[in-house]
C-alpha cells in the first residue's frame, strides 16, 4: 500500500468528513456507543442477507452501550420508493430517538429519506429536488429524526452526503433528493466489513466512486481558486488509490489492504460531492435502474461525456490524463494533446480501466438495453425535478440543446463509439 497516498487520503476525510465520522478497519463496534450519544431507543434498518453478520455485530453494540433496538428491513437496490414509505411507517410507528441504517448505499438512501418522510408526511416525490426538506423543516418548526449511517458496501458515500436516490420501480425512473438536512450527523464505515460484497457489487461501487471523483472533478471551474485546487488533489489521491485498491482487491477480494484502499478513494468521492455536484452521467443512470447498477451505468458514461465536454474541460482531462498513463491506462504521449484529441485519448484510457475489471464500455453489453431506454434518459433529462444536472454540467446545457448534445452521447454510448460524441 501506498503509505503517503493513504496517509493524506485519511486527513482529507477527516478534514471534509466531519468530525461524526469514524472510519477505517475495526471500527465497527463503535457503532453501539456512537448511537448512544443520539438516544438509547433505535430502529435499526437493515437487511439480514448479506450483511447480516454485520448487522447482528451493530445491534451487539447497541445493546452493550445500553442502546433499545428495534430492527426492520432495509430497501432493496436503488431504494425503491415504497421501501421509503415502509421505514417511514415503521419510524412513526416505534418513535425512536435515533435511526441506525446498515447497508450500503440503498438502504442508507432509504433511512434519509423515510426520516424525512415521517417527520413532514405527504408525498416522497416532493422532496425531489435541492433544499426542499430544509425548506418544509424550516416552515413546520420541527426537526428530523438523527440517522446513524453505519456504511457496508465502499463506492456510494451516502453515509457522508446530502444525497438520498430513490426510484420509482413502475417508471424505471430514479430521482434525486439533495438537502443538506438528510446529511447523516453520524457514520460509520469499517473497511474491513466489505470482504461479504460480492466482486459485481464491489466493482459497481468501484465505478461509483469513480464517477463521482471524476464528474465533480469535469464540473469545478479552474478558476475556481476555492474550489478546483480541493477537487484536483481529491482525484489526485483518490483515483490512483482507487486503480491500484481495485486491483488488489479483484485478485484478493478478502484481503484487507485492498478494501482499506477502494474506502478511502470512494469516502473521497463521497468528500467530493459534498463540494461540487455530479452531472451527465448520473443523470443518464437514472434511467437505467432495470438494467445496471448504478455505478455500472455510470461507468459507462463517464468516457462519453469526457468527450462531449472536451473544450471546457482541457485542464481535467490532463490532470487525469497523466494518472491514468501512470498505471497503464494510456501508452500515447498526452503531453502534445488537446481539445477533442486529448479527451478521446483520456477516454479511451478510461474504458481500458472499465475492462480491467471486466465492465462493460457500452450500453449494447448491457442485458435487456434497447432504445426504449435511450428514449426514457433524454426525457428524464428535461424533468425540471432533475434540472440540477443539466446546470452542473462543465457547459450547462439548456433544454433546448438536450436532444443533439446529449442525444449525441447516447447514440455513441449505445453503439460503443466515442468518435459518434459531438464536441460542445
Amino acid at each position: 500500500m501506498d503509505q503517503d497516498l493513504t496517509r493524506e487520503a485519511k486527513a482529507l476525510i477527516e478534514h471534509h468528513g466531519g468530525t461524526g465520522y469514524v472510519f477505517g478497519t475495526g471500527v465497527l463496534d463503535q457503532a453501539g456507543q456512537i448511537a448512544g450519544g443520539l438516544g438509547k431507543n433505535a430502529l435499526v434498518v437493515g437487511n439480514d442477507k448479506h450483511t447480516r453478520i454485520v448487522l447482528e455485530r451493530v445491534i451487539k453494540s447497541l445493546a452493550a452501550n445500553g442502546v433499545t433496538a428495534r430492527p426492520t428491513l432495509g430497501a432493496r437496490p436503488n431504494t425503491p420508493i415504497d421501501d421509503v414509505y415502509r421505514i417511514a411507517g415503521e419510524i412513526r410507528r416505534s418513535m425512536p430517538d435515533v435511526v441506525v441504517a446498515v447497508g450500503g448505499g440503498s438502504t442508507i438512501d432509504a433511512a434519509k429519506a423515510a426520516a424525512a418522510a415521517a417527520c413532514l408526511g405527504g408525498d416522497v416525490d416532493r422532496f425531489f429536488g435541492t433544499g426542499l426538506v430544509s425548506e418544509a423543516l424550516d416552515k413546520s418548526g420541527k426537526s428530523l429524526i438523527p440517522v446513524v449511517a453505519v456504511q457496508t458496501i465502499a463506492g456510494s458515500g451516502a453515509h457522508l452526503t446530502k444525497y438520498a436516490n430513490v426510484t420509482d420501480l413502475a417508471k424505471a425512473q430514479k430521482k434525486l433528493i439533495v438537502d443538506q438536512a438528510l446529511v447523516p450527523p453520524r457514520a460509520v464505515f469499517d473497511y474491513a466489513v466489505t470482504v461479504t460484497a460480492g466482486t459485481d457489487v464491489t466493482i459497481d461501487g468501484i465505478l461509483d466512486g469513480m464517477s463521482h471523483l471524476v464528474e465533480v472533478f469535469f464540473g469545478t471551474n479552474a478558476e475556481d481558486l476555492d474550489k478546483y485546487p480541493v477537487v484536483e488533489r481529491l482525484i489526485k489521491i483518490g483515483l490512483p488509490l482507487l486503480i491500484q485498491g481495485a486491483a488488489k482487491v479483484l485478485s484478493d477480494p478478502h484481503g484487507l489492504e485492498g478494501r482499506e484502499m477502494v474506502g478511502l478513494a470512494t469516502d473521497l468521492g463521497a468528500c467530493a460531492i459534498m463540494i461540487g455536484s455530479t452531472n451527465g452521467p448520473h443523470l443518464n443512470s437514472f434511467s437505467l435502474v432495470d438494467t445496471a447498477s448504478h455505478g455500472r451505468a455510470c461507468g459507462i458514461l463517464n468516457p462519453y461525456y469526457a468527450v462531449l465536454f472536451a473544450a471546457a474541460v482541457e485542464r481535467q482531462l490532463m490532470a487525469l490524463g497523466r494518472v491514468l498513463a501512470a498505471h497503464g491506462m494510456i501508452a500515447e504521449d498526452l503531453e502534445g494533446l488537446s481539445g477533442r484529441d486529448l479527451a478521446l485519448a483520456v477516454a479511451e484510457g478510461m474504458q481500458r480501466f472499465l475492462q480491467s475489471l471486466g465492465a462493460p464500455i457500452s450500453l449494447r453489453e448491457l442485458q435487456g438495453f434497447s432504445t426504449d431506454h435511450l428514449e426514457r434518459m433524454l426525457t428524464a433529462a428535461k424533468d425540471p425535478q432533475l434540472r440540477m444536472k443539466l446546470e452542473n454540467m462543465p457547459i450547462p446545457i439548456p433544454p433546448h440543446k438536450i436532444d443533439s448534445a446529449i442525444g449525441s452521447v447516447l447514440e455513441a454510448v449505445a453503439a460503443g463509439d466515442l468518435r459518434l460524441v459531438q464536441t460542445l
